[in-house]
Formats: structure tokens, sequence, C-alpha cells
């Protein structure tokens, strides 16, 4: 009888491991208006006349050993407001993908930051829609004269015993060759 169970036991075991995986979750748990209500102010009432881009290079993976290898990284961006005295508003905070396909958009509508705060987007290790070229870009505003965002994006991974952190910084977006 007991050979019987642990027959069942095994096939069980056998047939849950057969099974194909769920997707792993791709969004954060929270929005970023949840997760950083401590750091968003009210909208500006002002118009807002400056404005600008930013395009963040992200790796949630990176080939290795002549593409033999693979290491994936989770991601979190952040964006500082650099302002002492302004809010600064994110417009778009998206997600692009090695071919440049939209993955995720992480505003639903624009939000505005507290002078000196921080926001951040997470994006786990398990998450690899981004590929070896993965980017952010984001838009931001400002209703008057205000310090420059400054956008950073820290990637951490493993292999094997090996641990990696890096980051990159965001570019602000300028149009070259017009007149």
């Amino acid at each position: 009888m007991c050979h019987i169970r642990t027959g069942y036991v095994l096939l069980a075991i056998l047939a849950l491991l057969s099974m194909p995986c769920a997707p792993a979750a791709h969004a954060q748990a929270a929005s970023i208006e949840q997760t950083f209500a401590s750091s968003l102010t009210a909208m500006p009432t002002e118009g807002l006349v400056v404005s600008g881009a930013f395009y963040v290079p992200v790796y949630s993976s990176v080939s290795m050993s002549q593409g033999k290898l693979r290491a994936d990284f989770s991601v979190t961006l952040s964006i500082h407001n650099a302002s002492e005295t302004r809010p600064l508003v994110l417009r778009r905070i998206a997600y692009f993908d090695t071919a440049g396909k939209l993955v995720e958009s992480h505003l639903k509508a624009p939000v505005a930051l507290k002078p000196f705060s921080t926001v951040e987007v997470f994006v786990p290790t398990t998450d690899i829609r981004g590929g070896t070229g993965a980017n952010f870009v984001v838009d931001w505003a400002a209703s008057g004269e205000i310090a420059e965002p400054v956008i950073e994006a820290l990637m951490v991974g493993s292999i094997g015993s090996g641990h990696y952190a890096f980051t990159t910084q965001g570019r602000p977006v300028k149009v070259i060759g017009r007149n």
C-alpha cells in the first residue's frame, strides 16, 4: 500500500513538473502613484513651458561567451527631480525592447515629483521581454526654469556564483540636423 501511494505521489510530481509554467508577472505590483505617493505632489496649475525627454539604455539580458550564454538582470530605473524648488512633471515612462517595440507604459497619466524626490520602475530578472537592447524613454516637463532631471538605471544579476551590477545614465534626447 505504501509503495502504491509513493507511486501516485511520484506521478503527481512528474505531472506538475511537466506542466508549462505560468508566465512571470511582468508589471510592478503597485503603480508609481501608489508606491511613491510620498514623492509626488499636485500637478502645477501654471502652464508647462519647459519640456524634454531622456533615452535610457538598459539590459534585461546580456549575451556572453560568443552568444552561447545569456545572463539575465533585474533593472531599476530611477528618476530624480534635481530641482530644489520646482515640481518635475513626468509625462511618460515607456519601456521598449531590442526591436524598438513598446513593452510596457509605466504611467497612466502624468505625475508631478516634489523637489529632490525620486520615483523608480523595477523590472525583475525573470522579465526578459526587453532583451539585450532594451531601453526606457522618459518625457518630462516643468512650469518654468528647472534643473535637468537625473535619470539612471541599475542592473543586477548573477551567473553561477558570480554577481554583477552596473549602471547606465539617461541621455537627453536632442534633435540633430535642424537648420
